[in-house]
């Protein structure tokens, strides 16, 4: 029986993260019958609880000593998927790849986003750790040059992002309104996020204003609900903030950041037109046919959006470009339905080619099963 390791940002931290991590074991599980998998999550209670995996393990507070066992009764590491290699934590997750590396298991980047890579430690850790690796499969193009420029050898190869396979949960009329969000008018669904690590141009002065704009804009030309759908916990806080910025905040709300990836993916259904900034927010609502806009704050997100054939557009968008934009897709949002199903279809098969590539290296050894799980929070 084959042993495969995946390692990433898992723990319910991120709503795409747990996607990514659904999806990837579900078609580990299809590529693979009989895989034992071994999740490497910071958070191992709430990965266990909520994925079928076999063994969760969290590097994060483990010693080397202890993680070093865990790595080396694999027949192979994953690393990935998600935009994990950017400027301060790519050393982090690589660590259980170097492990795996030093001690001749095999390793295989999944459908991984990359950059920003700025400091020049974080590009060495990177370009040594993806040329030991015996495969790279990444989700963009944009990821695929930056490897390559900064010397990468290994062939790349562009799929897609394993959230794309994700299939839904209900999200019901019931559950809508257990959160506080009437089905009395059209519902718009707004995503927004922090300045962080992955996103450090990013300027709070740049898009809270644009987006209580559109939020108000929506609600009097569409006469619409704004529903602002938190994809991390910290997203709940910036989602009151551009609430503080609306002229007209009595007809916005706030889920609660409580569900799991597939209920969100059920919720979209109901959502007449998704407006915002994660990938993950803006890959559910192409996956339901909700029409979207989005302010890209990375190449990712932008790379995904021409992926569908929709237009970039920059975060420095003036309020009256962007409402433009938002007033047309109204308008025309059947058509622009239509485009994005016409192109789904061929990304989502993309998305597909990730595990058999991965697990097309794996050669079985004999090895002693470990316990079913090792919770170290």
């Amino acid at each position: 029986m084959a042993v495969i390791g995946i390692s990433g940002s898992y723990g319910g931290l991120n709503t795409g993260d747990e996607a990514i991590l659904t999806s990837a074991i579900a078609e580990l599980r299809r590529t693979v019958p009989g895989v034992e998998i071994v999740v490497f999550s910071r958070d191992a209670v709430h990965t266990a609880a909520n994925h079928p995996a076999d063994r969760v393990v969290n590097p994060r507070i483990a010693m080397k000593g202890e993680i070093t066992p865990e790595v080396a009764r694999l027949d192979l590491l994953l690393l990935g998927g998600g935009g994990i290699l950017y400027d301060a934590e790519a050393e982090t997750y690589l660590r259980e790849a170097v492990i795996a590396q030093a001690h001749g298991i095999p390793t295989f980047a999944f459908a991984i986003g990359v950059g920003p890579l700025r400091g020049e430690a974080e590009r060495r850790a990177v370009r040594n750790g993806m040329n030991r690796m015996a495969g790279i499969t990444v989700r963009e193009q944009s990821a695929k040059r930056l490897l390559e420029e900064i010397g990468v050898e290994v062939p790349v190869t562009v799929t897609a992002d394993p959230a794309l396979l994700l299939e839904p949960e209900p999200f019901t009329d019931g559950m809508l309104a257990e959160v506080g969000v009437p089905r009395d008018r059209p519902l718009v669904g707004f995503s927004v996020r922090e300045h962080g690590g992955a996103a450090p141009d990013l300027s709070e002065a740049a898009y809270h204003g644009l987006l209580a704009e559109a939020a108000d804009f929506a609600i009097q030309r569409f006469g619409a609900r704004i529903v602002f759908v938190p994809m991390e916990r910290g997203d709940v806080r910036e989602a009151h903030r551009v609430i503080g910025s609306m002229a007209l905040p009595e007809h916005a709300h706030v889920l609660p950041y409580r569900h799991p990836p597939r209920q969100i993916l059920g919720l979209m259904r109901h959502l007449d037109m998704a407006v915002g900034m994660r990938l993950h927010f803006m890959i559910f609502a192409a996956i339901a046919g909700t029409p979207l806009i989005a302010l890209p704050y990375a190449s990712k997100v932008s790379d995904f959006l021409e992926s569908l054939g929709i237009e970039r557009r920059s975060l420095r968008s003036r309020a009256g470009t962007f409402l433009a934009d938002l007033d047309r897709l109204w308008d025309h949002r059947g058509r622009h339905r239509e485009q994005v199903a016409s192109r789904l279809p061929a990304i989502r098969e993309a998305a597909r080619q990730t595990a058999p590539l991965a697990t097309a290296i794996v050669a079985p050894r004999d090895k002693e099963p470990g316990p079913p799980v090792v919770d170290r929070r």
